[in-house]
Formats: C-alpha cells, structure tokens, sequence
C-alpha cells in the first residue's frame, strides 16, 4: 500500500478527499440551500409528531369515558398533516438536490475522463484497464453515496439529535439529557473504532475485485488467443484465484460487520432500557403524565432508527471516502509530457522534421535511443529500419511528443516541439500504426474519425484511395458496417486498410507509417503501397519500415541497430555499401523467394 493511499484511510486524509467537494458544491450552492431549507422543514416537521402525540394521550387519560368523541379534532389533524409534511419536505429536498448531485457527478466524470487523456502513453501502458474502470466506476458511486449520506442522513440526524436533546432537557430531569448523550457517545466511539478496524477488509475487497475485473476483462480481450492455445482451463485458474482473494476478504468483512451490528445493538438496547426505566419511574411518582412516557418513547423510537442507520453510514461513509480516494489518485496524477504555459501554435511552413542529438530511455539501465541526428526535409520521404527493438517505433512516439527524449531535441520548421501545444503539433500529423486497434462502432464512423466533419463524399473518397471502398460496398450494410471490439470481425489487412483511410481523410502535412504494410500479404502490400504513395504525396513521411522493398524509393534511408544509426542514404547507396541494409535485403529476398516457392507448391 503506497503512503499516499495508506493517507486516505485515516480521518484527516479522508476528509481531505471530500472537500474536494467543495468547488463543485458551490456551483450549485442555490440548490444545495435549498434542499437543507426543505430538509429542516421536514425534521421540524417530524420532532412535532411526538408533542402532539403527547397532548392527544394527555387528553385521553383526563376525559371521562363518555366523552371520548370530545378529543380535540384539530390535534388529529396536526398530528396527520405533520406525518404528511414531513415526508413531502423530504421528496421536495430530494427533488431540489438530485438535479445537483446528477450534475456534480457528471462533471467530475467528464474531467475524470478528459484528464484519463492527457496522462502519458507510459501510463497507459502500465495500465490494467478492468482495475482503472472499476476504480472510476466505484469512484463515481461513492461520490453518489457520500452526498446523500451527508444531506440525507448525517445532518438530518444531527439535527433531531440536538432538537430532541434540548427537549427533554427543557421538559423533564436533566437525567434524560446526559444517558441520551452518553449513550450517542459510546455508540460513535464504537462504531469508529471498528470501522476503523473493518475498513483494511474493505480494500482488501477492492484491491481483489479489481485485480479479478483486470484478469477476466483481458481473458476476454484476447479471447481468440485463448481459443487457439486451448487455455480455457488456465484462464478459469487465474480467475478463480482472483476470486479466492475477493471471497476471503469478503468473509472478513461479514463478520466483522457481525461484530459492529452487535455491539450497536447492545448499547442501544442498553441506552433505551435505562431511559423508558426513567420515564416509567416518572410516571409512578406523579412528576410526569403517560403523554410524556409515549413522548419520550417516541422521540427514542425516532432517534433509534436513523442512529440505527448512522453505523451504517458511517461504515459506508468511510469506504465512499477510501473509493473516491483511488478515483482523486487518477486526477493527481500528472502526466511525464506537460504543455508549457507559454505554448505556441505549430506555424508549419514546408514541414522540416529534424532530430538532433536524440538520447532516450524507456528504463535508466537500458537506452533506447543514442545521439541520434537526421532532417527530414519537407515534402520528402525518409525510411528508418533496422532489427526488432533498434528504437524505430520510439522515433515516431518522440516526434508525437508521447516522451520526451532524455537529451536533444526535435523540431518542426526550426520550432522545438516542447514549445509548442500538443494539439497544434498532433493536428500537423497523422499515423498508420502497425497494430490498429479500431473503436466498437462501424467503418464509416471508423474511416471518419480522421476528420469527424468530412462529408460522406470524403469518407468514400479516402476508403477509394485506401482501396476498402469496394469491400465495404460488397456488404449489405455498407459503410454501417460493425467492426467489433478492438476491430476484431476484420482481417488485419482490412484493419490496415481503415487506418490508411482514416490517414487520407484527415490530409496531415506530416505523415508517420509505423510497418503499416507488415499484416498485408504480398499482393496486397502491392496494391496498398500504391495508396501510401498516394497519402504521402507532397508530405513529410517517416516510414518505420519492416519489408524493404516498400521504402526502396524513399528519398533518404536510415538504418538503426542497437539504438544508433550505423547507415543512411538511398537504397542504392546502401547496397553498394554491402553493410547491414544490404544483408537484411538479402535475408527478405530470400524469404520472398521462399514464400512464392510454397504457394507453387
């Protein structure tokens, strides 16, 4: 458990949390006022049904048998409208406040949400989704939780608390006032004190349902990889062992809920005997009427319920304020790329790419990139190759500003991209990603999100120079098509095809292809080549390339391994040169070679 979430558990870090409240409390402070107006109404309403109550047995006892009927109408009547007005003083106080409750959690989702983006792409990769959701998702909850307890409960309590309190203080002997208060006393003492002790199973419970959420939301996201391997069996083990945390933790927690419930009963059970003993010791002596013992006992039958209900309350108080906890965790956290106050607007001009002395680490004892120097000049194409983990893909992420670089810098047209606003320097590029992951929605939505405005026209424009338009118009649904989650009713190659669309729709001046062929067969890496020339005309492309033979007409080649450049120039050049470029074209001749081999076969 880290410090920062071990200070959200105590009182005073749990309380930091809620006033985190405040500011959007405040935004509708009309509404909120208006809701405890209607919430005092409703309790003043309620701490009278008592009194009344009292004057209807007084008079009972003192009339004559005969003259029953005589019983003051208007004291019924009160005594009906005051249970009336006080359950529609507090509809009316729901009615007020729900409108800012619904609200209140609606803006922090959306800055939940917004700030989930701005976080670095090292934290996205950490992630474990079904963990970060659930955290969100129970962070919402309690925030739904922690506002209703307060208003509906919490202070309502502590108002018929006080005002029964001072009742039977003014009325009778003090004695009535002090076991009240002793006994509220104890039982908050109690009841903060296991709870206390209760809340470790609480987030022992959550640390295991998220930790089970994460194991069955991944299973299910690589349900095809599970299939082909045949782990269903493996898969249901790691589940079950998630579960078995989840289900010892929540036996604990059970039990000592067993615990708490029964020692509240016993000191309330306690506090009411010793208070009715009172009352009925009243009675007998003559200092008090039989309207003041069903006063008395009304008003402890009234205080007993929802003090009954403020151990759970505050049980579920301290475990909203441990969930919204986690979820203000997401908000703290900042991300490793910030914009500067000072940002500028990217001006582009002929769309300059230049690397200049790049050194970047993913982890301090193991650099990926070492002084690394190369312009790419506007309009041209520029190539980067090299073995698997040479630090290609980690050019592209750098000149995204997903991470800085450790020392160096990269600019665009002379302006350092770290001086710039992130949007103004992503609106300037585009990226067809070896891996494309699609949204859940249909293709036409998919293609379209390159530029959410483009017409249809444009959208079937873009799928013609991707060459999908065809294979869409085959479909009955055509462009309505659903592509599934993470794009998985598509082939890669189709997959492939909607990011190069997506790219020509949004007609970036600076186009990046991270092995954007590399899922394509070898006909259909012919024809797509086609299209990326298409895209890429008159732009600044930097092609992280696997298959050379789709960058051999590129202006400019540079070949990575181990982090460095060992070679640049044409892809003449670099045959001539006879170093590595030359010996991976002739590894991938001869493994074309082979290929086309086993399908003559």
């Amino acid at each position: 458990m880290t410090p920062r979430f071990q200070s959200l558990t105590d009182k005073k870090g749990d309380w930091r949390v809620s006033r985190r409240l405040l500011p959007y409390l405040w935004q509708y402070r009309y509404r909120v006022f208006a809701g405890l107006v209607f919430l005092v109404f409703a309790r003043l309403a309620n701490i009278s049904v008592p009194i009344v109550l009292k004057k209807i047995v007084d008079y009972l006892e003192q009339a004559p048998a005969d003259a029953i009927i005589a019983v003051p109408l208007m004291l019924l009547c009160a005594y009906g409208l005051l249970r009336f007005f006080a359950i529609i003083f507090n509809e009316l106080r729901n009615i007020v406040f729900s409108k800012a409750s619904v609200n209140i959690i609606h803006h922090i989702s959306m800055e939940v949400f917004r700030h989930l983006h701005t976080l670095s792409l090292a934290f996205h990769l950490d992630r474990k989704t079904g963990g970060l959701s659930r955290d969100v998702e129970r962070g919402n909850s309690a925030i739904t939780n922690f506002l209703r307890m307060i208003v509906f409960n919490i202070i309502p309590v502590i108002f018929e608390i006080v005002a029964v309190l001072l009742i039977l203080w003014s009325q009778f002997d003090i004695l009535f006032s002090l076991v009240t208060v002793v006994m509220i006393l104890v039982y908050c003492v109690f009841t903060v004190g296991v709870t206390k002790w209760r809340i470790r199973f609480r987030m022992q419970m959550n640390e295991s349902e998220s930790s089970a959420n994460t194991r069955s939301l991944d299973s299910l996201l690589n349900y095809e990889t599970v299939k082909i391997f045949g782990n269903e069996d493996m898969e249901m083990r790691r589940y079950d062992k998630a579960m078995a945390g989840w289900v010892k933790a929540s036996l604990k927690n059970n039990i000592s809920l067993s615990y708490l419930n029964s020692g509240q009963g016993l000191i309330v059970a306690i506090g009411l005997t010793l208070l009715m003993s009172l009352a009925a010791k009243g009675v007998l002596d003559k200092s008090m009427s039989m309207g003041d013992f069903v006063m008395v006992n009304a008003f402890l039958i009234q205080l007993y319920i929802p003090l009954n209900f403020l151990g759970s309350v505050y049980r579920d108080l301290n475990h909203s304020l441990v969930d919204m906890g986690r979820m203000f965790d997401l908000l703290d956290k900042k991300p490793d790329v910030r914009e500067k106050e000072t940002a500028k607007t990217l001006e582009l001009k002929e769309g300059r790419v230049e690397f200049s002395h790049i050194n970047f680490a993913y982890l301090p004892d193991r650099p990926t990139l070492k002084d690394i120097s190369f312009t790419i000049h506007g309009g041209t194409m520029t190539a980067v190759v090299g073995p698997s983990g040479s630090g290609k893909s980690t050019l592209s992420r750098l000149l995204l500003r997903f991470y800085d670089p450790d020392n160096g810098r990269v600019s665009i047209d002379g302006q350092n991209i770290e001086d710039l606003s992130l949007a103004s320097l992503r609106h300037a590029m585009v990226v067809v990603p070896q891996d494309t992951v699609l949204f859940n929605e249909t293709i036409g939505y998919n293609i379209s999100y390159g530029d959410p405005s483009a017409s249809q026209d444009d959208v079937v424009a873009a799928a013609k120079i991707a060459q999908i338009h065809d294979f869409i118009e085959r479909h009955p649904q055509g462009y309505d098509i659903l592509v599934g989650e993470r794009g998985l009713k598509l082939s890669g190659g189709e997959k492939q095809r909607v990011a190069i669309a997506r790219a020509a729709l949004k007609q970036a001046r600076i186009l990046i292809f991270d092995e954007a062929t590399s899922s394509l067969d070898t006909r259909s890496e012919k024809a797509i080549q086609n299209a990326l020339e298409r895209v890429s005309r008159n732009t600044t492309t930097l092609v992280i390339a696997h298959r050379l033979s789709t960058i051999v007409n590129a202006d400019q080649i540079i070949v990575l391994d181990k982090g460095e450049i060992v070679e640049m120039g044409r892809h003449d050049e670099l045959l001539g040169n006879g170093k590595l470029y030359a010996q991976m074209w002739e590894l991938q001749k001869e493994a074309e070679v082979d290929v086309e081999t086993n399908e003559w076969r």
